[in-house]
């Protein structure tokens, strides 16, 4: 009796899986995405279809196969598959595999691969426990992380691994598991079809993710059938993923549109729109690396000198979103944002630079005054350079009276000081300067 309803518990169970669990590729031929790893000629491809893999780190964003890979390496290789979670496997339990896989060695010589998910959670002494497992062949380490994991596994079991990196899937990846999730029998049943908005929004708003892509599929076919539609749309995507979906293109007009009214509203000092337009491209998608750069850009050509922290603020900002990624280093940006938005503005750093350009150009055979002329090698100074130069160190306020730039630039002025913020300060300065150097600005 048990065999006569074997299939049909199997099948409910099936049933009962999520979309994404469903749909996980059964066969390398069958992934999407990953070609740098899968091409013919590359290692990770060629280990696997080999069927000798090694231990391994797979360190790529969520969602985009680093589990159904492990799944794989351990298919191909006949191996046993055992799998834990850093998030609740301890010591004892990562002791008890490697007894487990020990005992399957020496009793039937068949390998065992560990599949140990978020191995970046694990702490010193966990992660120490699976060395001689690892290090002896007695398990094949499979650790998969969201994290960098030169910053967070042991460097002893990073040494004793190959790390293999993931990339998000692109846009295109995405609409290839959304058109299997229709054409595949293990896939969605009703409505039979979704429409080409619809289908470019999951591709393009799932972020790479393409578990987040197959879940949200998954309840806005739901959705759909609900309303007694035969077709997946975009109001039933935008409730799936629990929020209206921005009419934004990366790659066209409202990239460039909304990057602008974002740029001149934080040199506009309104902090208010440039939070408004910061949270549109973050909403919508857009590459925060590219909106980091922005900021690290405006820090310097329309805050600059006015409050010179701006630029430290804004790289900051950068190097935190390297460090924690979307969603917490949106904190950082907007950090960032405000501080710049609301900023004392100036653009003589780019004033100048325009100035120094032009003057370049003008005088294209200007030379170096020989008193400022290098004097670190055997007979300088019988050419005569360096003769003449006032060390600043000797003066008061460490300002001596002495010419600095070539005499075919030497009346040129190329750096005028605003009147804001911390600038105002620094014109002062410049002010006395000049006067003790005899100059006109």
């Amino acid at each position: 009796m048990d065999d006569l309803f074997s299939g049909e518990r199997a099948a409910h169970r099936r049933s009962a899986e999520p979309l994404a669990a469903r749909l996980r590729p059964r066969t390398l031929d069958e992934v999407v995405g990953q070609r740098h790893l899968l091409a013919p000629g590359a290692a990770f491809g060629e280990m696997v279809r080999a069927g000798r893999p090694v231990s391994m780190i797979l360190w790529g964003p969520p969602g985009t196969g680093k589990t159904t890979l492990a799944g794989l390496v351990a298919s191909a290789s006949q191996a046993a598959f055992a799998s834990l979670s850093a998030t609740s496997a301890g010591v004892k339990d990562v002791r008890d595999v490697l007894a487990a896989a020990t005992q399957r060695l020496e009793q039937d010589e068949r390998r065992t691969v560990l599949f140990l998910d978020e191995i970046h959670r694990f702490s010193k002494a966990q992660q120490d426990a699976l060395l001689p497992g690892v290090e002896t062949g007695i398990v094949i380490l499979v650790g998969a992380t969201t994290e960098n994991p030169f910053f967070e596994v042991n460097s002893p079991l990073i040494s004793r691994s190959t790390l293999f990196r993931l990339e998000s899937l692109l846009p295109a990846e995405v609409e290839a598991l959304v058109d299997r999730a229709f054409a595949d029998e293990r896939g969605i049943g009703e409505p039979p079809g979704i429409t080409p908005e619809a289908r470019a929004l999951l591709g393009e708003r799932s972020g790479g993710d393409a578990r987040l892509a197959l879940n949200a599929l998954e309840v806005a076919a739901l959705i759909a059938a609900g309303r007694g539609s035969d077709v997946v749309d975009v109001p039933a995507v935008e409730e799936a993923l629990q929020r209206r979906i921005i009419r934004y293109d990366r790659a066209g007009d409202q990239h460039f549109d909304v990057i602008s009214a974002f740029i001149k509203s934080v040199r506009g000092s309104d902090p208010d729109a440039a939070a408004y337009w910061l949270q549109v491209m973050l909403a919508a998608g857009e590459d925060p690396e590219f909106i980091a750069r922005r900021l690290v850009i405006l820090a310097s050509e329309d805050v600059g000198l006015g409050d010179s922290r701006g630029l430290q603020v804004a790289v900051a900002a950068s190097q935190a979103l390297q460090f924690v990624g979307l969603p917490e280093a949106g904190y950082a940006l907007y950090h960032a944002t405000l501080y710049l938005a609301t900023a004392p503005k100036s653009n003589t750093i780019g004033r100048t630079m325009a100035a120094a350009s032009a003057a370049v150009a003008e005088t294209p055979a200007a030379v170096v005054p020989p008193h400022l002329r290098s004097t670190g090698y055997r007979g300088a100074e019988k050419l005569g350079h360096g003769v003449g130069y006032v060390y600043p160190h000797d003066h008061p306020d460490g300002i001596a009276p002495q010419q600095y730039l070539p005499d075919a630039a030497r009346d040129r002025v190329l750096f005028r000081p605003g009147t804001t913020g911390a600038e105002a300060a620094l014109a002062e300065r410049l002010a006395e300067i000049d006067r003790r150097m005899g100059r006109r600005r």
